[in-house]
This record gives C-alpha cells, structure tokens and sequence, in this order.
C-alpha cells in the first residue's frame, strides 16, 4: 500500500498534490488531516501550512489491476487495463499494442492468464463470490461469433453428409458456445467428449 504526506495552503492543495504523487483518483485513497493550515499572528508569524497523509485503498479491482498491470509490463508490453465490477464478476479488459502475445493462439495465453488471475484473486480476496473474466481487445465476443459461425456451418455439413463431425478441443467456455448454439437445432445435437484439456464438441445427426 502506497502512502505519501504533502504540504499545501489548504488541506485541498494538499490533498491534490499527494494525489498527483500517486496518480490515482480521489475515490481510491484515504485522506488522514495531519495538521490544519492556520494563517498565524497577522499572517507572518507562526503561519501553518496543511499536512496531510493520503494512502492508497486496497479493493479487489485496484489490486488485481495493479496485479496485472505488472504481468504485462514484465511481458513488456503497454497496454491500458479496465476493471470494473459486474454480477459479482470482476471484469477486465486489455487493451494496447501488440495485444496478440496476450491472447495467444485461439485463445491459450488468455485463458491461461484469467486462470492465473483467478487463483490470485481469490486466495487474496477469499469472501468475494465471484470470479475474473479477463479479456484482450474484446476476443472473447469475437470468439464467440467465429465459434457461432463454425457450428452452424458445421451442423449444415453434419446433415448434408449424415456423418457426425468432431471438433477440436477446447475449454468449458467454448464448448458450452457451441451446445447453446446447435441446443435447438432440429437435425443435429451435441455433446462432449473426452477428458480435460482434450475434450472436443461432437456435433452428430439426430
């Protein structure tokens, strides 16, 4: 945790500059009154300038950003991380240059990531019930349309050929993309496969 103490004409001042120093909004700190500023004996003599001690709030969001700001900095990478809170979720999103190192192919290094993320998460933050759902560059919904396309191109091919077609592997997630997909298709259905990591969708004739 952060603190810093700063001197100003006013405890406002004060507080601005400590804020500065840390470069945070006034919604994460907690402002300690050190000393109030006093004008003195005809505002020469004995005059006070405001002191205050300003420290850093450890929240979940503030600390898992931090936490990851610091992950893609050793990556060396610069990206901009936004967190916020959504049904009990906490939501984060990257986004940046060079953004596919984070990403990885079809999706490992994310998803390797938010594991990592969630382990932290709550190990730290045991009380919180939910868990982290991190994104880079909003994949995750354009995955979710790729993986939308490919079954209903899959399912026309299954019932062209009245052969069962077996995709491959992929986490619960994207597996549970494709079920709701094809779950009112009246040709096809679906069902898993395997055993975790390799456990595949197969999309069979009804």
């Amino acid at each position: 945790m952060r603190v810093v103490e700063a001197c100003g004409k006013t405890v406002e001042e004060a507080t601005e500059k400590a804020l500065e120093q840390l470069n945070l909004p006034i919604e994460r700190v907690q402002i300690e009154i050190l000393e109030e500023p006093s004008s003195g004996l005809f505002g020469l003599i004995g005059a006070k300038q405001a002191r205050v001690r300003v420290s850093e709030k450890i929240t979940p969001e503030s600390y898992m950003h931090d936490f990851l700001e610091e992950i893609i900095g050793k990556m060396g990478l610069v990206a901009e991380v936004e967190t916020y809170m959504e049904d009990k979720n906490l939501l984060m999103n990257v986004s940046g240059q060079k953004m596919g190192m984070l990403i990885g192919k079809r999706g490992q290094t994310l998803n390797a990531l938010q594991y990592l993320l969630n382990v932290i998460y709550h190990k730290k933050f045991p009380e919180q019930e939910g868990r982290i759902i991190l994104d880079v560059e909003d994949y995750r919904q354009k995955r979710e349309e790729t993986l939308r396309m490919l079954a209903e191109n899959l399912a026309k091919k299954v019932v062209r050929m009245h052969r069962e077609v077996v995709l491959e592997p992929m986490t619960p997630q994207e597996r549970r993309i494709i079920h709701t997909a094809l779950q009112e298709h009246e040709a096809v259905r679906t069902y898993s496969e395997g055993e975790e990591p390799y456990r595949k969708v197969v999309i069979a004739p009804r």
